[in-house]
Parts: C-alpha cells; sequence; structure tokens
C-alpha cells in the first residue's frame, strides 16, 4: 500500500491499532489481535510518530479487551443479534469476539472504510458501511426488528459534540428500538486537560466531551438507564498486567480524579 494520508479525528484510528500490535510483542499481552500485527506490517505509516505512551497503550488494550468480554458475553445469550460497531477504525473486534452468526455492522468514515477494504472482506453476516456516524442514511441500512441489538462505540464518543451524541443515540432508537449501549467516556477535567496528550497532538484531534457521572445521561430524557460503570483502575483484567503496573493502577483507583478520569459505561436505551 501507499503511505496512508488521514486527516484530523480519522488518524486516531492509527494510535490503537499500533498499540495492539505491540502489545503482541509481549511475553503476557493485555490483549492478543494478530490481525492488528499483520495490518501494520502491512502499512506505510511512521508508526513511531504516534508517540504513543505505555501507559496509554495499556488502557487502550483494557478497553478492548473489557469490551470484547461484554460483548461475547451478550452474544453467548441470544441467537439472533445486530451488532453495530460505530467508529470502528481498523479494529478487529468482528475477528476477536468470533461469534459469526451474528449480523455485525462496522460503520466508520468513507476514507477509513476504504483501506479497511483491503484487510477486511464483508460475509453474508459481516457488513462494512462508509459514513460519519452523525449522518442519518446509514441507519437506513441496519435490520429492523431483531431480537436484541448491541451498539459499541469504542474511542468515539469524546471527539463528538454532546448534542452530536445525544442525535446519534436518539436516531439509533427510533431505527432499532431498545438496544446496549457500550462505550468509553472521559470526565471533564480529562477531556478539558488531554489536549496535551502526545498523540492527540500528533494527530491533532480535538476532544470536545466528557461527563463526571452516569447520571448526566439519564438527564438527557432519552430513556437511558444505567447497567454498569467500570473502571480500568479496577477490574478482571488487571491481574495479566506486570506487578508494577499492577500496583500503579491499585494506587490510581483509591484518587477518584485518576479513577474516573476514563471508564467504560454499559447502558440499556429504551
Amino acid at each position: 500500500m501507499e503511505k496512508i494520508v488521514l486527516t484530523e479525528e480519522k488518524e486516531t484510528l492509527l494510535v490503537p491499532l499500533f498499540g495492539k500490535a505491540m502489545e503482541n510483542k509481549k511475553r503476557a499481552p493485555v490483549l492478543i489481535d494478530k490481525k492488528a500485527v499483520e495490518i501494520v506490517n502491512q502499512i506505510n505509516y511512521n508508526f513511531k510518530s504516534l508517540k504513543i505512551p505505555e501507559k496509554t497503550n495499556i488502557m487502550m488494550c483494557l478497553r478492548a479487551k473489557l469490551i470484547d468480554n461484554l460483548v461475547k458475553d451478550f452474544l453467548s445469550k441470544s441467537n439472533e443479534v445486530v451488532a453495530l460497531h460505530l467508529g470502528c477504525g481498523l479494529d478487529s473486534r468482528y475477528d476477536r469476539v468470533a461469534n459469526y452468526n451474528t449480523d455485525w455492522y462496522d460503520v466508520d468514515f468513507k476514507e477509513v472504510i476504504d483501506i479497511r477494504k483491503y484487510f477486511y472482506k464483508e460475509t453474508d453476516n459481516y457488513h462494512m458501511l462508509s459514513s460519519s456516524v452523525t449522518e442519518q442514511e446509514w441507519l437506513d441500512k441496519i435490520p429492523e426488528g431483531k431480537k436484541k441489538y448491541i451498539v459499541i462505540a469504542e474511542g468515539l464518543f469524546m471527539y463528538l459534540k454532546e448534542e452530536n451524541i445525544k442525535e446519534l443515540i436518539n436516531n439509533l432508537k427510533i431505527r432499532i428500538g431498545s438496544y446496549t449501549l457500550i462505550f468509553d467516556v472521559y470526565s471533564v477535567f480529562t477531556a478539558r486537560n488531554i489536549k496535551n496528550h502526545p498523540s492527540l497532538k500528533k494527530t491533532g484531534v480535538k476532544v470536545n466531551w466528557g461527563i463526571d457521572t452516569p447520571e448526566e445521561l439519564i438527564k438527557w430524557g432519552l430513556g437511558i438507564q444505567l447497567i454498569e460503570e467500570k473502571y480500568f483502575t479496577s477490574n478482571e483484567e488487571i491481574k495479566n498486567l506486570d506487578i508494577g503496573t499492577r500496583i500503579i493502577f491499585k494506587i490510581a483507583n483509591v484518587f477518584p480524579i485518576a479513577k474516573k478520569a476514563q471508564r467504560l459505561l454499559i447502558c440499556r436505551v429504551d
């Protein structure tokens, strides 16, 4: 492939891709993602210019692993599920989850999907949709009337404006009815101060949104109900980290400003 050129927030898809590939080089990786290694090896891009700190890399891989676990559990409980992966980038979640009976839709900008099609092939159950998630036309391609729906928005909502997030959540409800929504969120403090992160400075992306409590979502009046709030500083996957990193995470878990800096929210939208 020729050298990849992406603009603004679209270039951020290379950060988790390279991070996951590097994680696979460890003796005991948090996340096993052979597809990430395969893709990085085929792309002509100076990935080291992204300057991904090790702490950031661990957090990204923990985030992906936790979401994978949640999605696997959800899919195992029903044989008629539609899964929507919003802002999918070059992520291989469909392969990592490996539930190939699920009707799965990966959604991202056209220039991202164009690159994605070099590495992934559509099937009867796996689909790639070229669109900004804030547009409405792509929703017409999502089947209605299925038993269950799960929507995954990893590393996405913080780059959208609050009004866009509200509109997206509501448009999804109009199209598919009730659904489970999994996404990660920054605290307000983190959203305001993360602009100095080296990877974000390199890509020029702007963080627009953060919340401190899930109750803020409930007040939107969109039928959002919190199922669970999961913290990266205290979860079942930390046991796989080296002892020094585990100690750092345990210390961070004591301080609310660190504990709530970034976390996962699992919600029901009715």
